[in-house]
């Protein structure tokens, strides 16, 4: 597998978390890569978390990964890119803490319901001037 840096998607969760208040997301501990080559058929992107243990080992604090598959991501439409997005940023919970919430909370009911919030607020005119749309 190739991992890359995925600038691009760094870009659109920048606006994401600033659109949603997503303020317990650190982006300067976060990276985004863009991954090819996988054998995965379903996985369109994933988000990993530095464990508890890893932490204190290394002595450093709690950092995320959300990789893009581009075999199947770059496929996606944008909004459901958007969606897949969204869906990554959610498994980050409130603590930062390197853990992850589960799907019994990011699920599609919850993802839609942030990708309307997320639209309203792009959308209007107001906020289109403010995230330079």
């Amino acid at each position: 597998m190739d991992y890359n840096d995925a600038s691009d998607v760094r870009g659109r969760c920048e606006k994401i978390v600033s659109a949603l208040d997503m303020k317990h997301v650190d982006l300067s501990r976060v990276a985004f890569m863009r991954s090819k080559g996988t054998s995965t058929r379903n996985t369109v992107a994933r988000c990993h978390g530095l464990s508890r243990v890893m932490q204190i080992g290394m002595n450093i604090k709690a950092f995320y990964v959300i990789e893009v598959i581009t075999e199947l991501f770059d496929r996606l439409g944008e909004e459901e890119q958007t969606k897949v997005l969204i869906h990554e940023l959610m498994h980050i919970p409130k603590n930062f803490g390197g853990g992850f919430r589960h799907h019994d909370y990011v699920c599609r009911k919850e993802v839609d319901k942030m990708y309307k919030i997320f639209k309203e607020r792009t959308n209007s005119p107001i906020e289109s001037k403010w995230f330079g749309f």
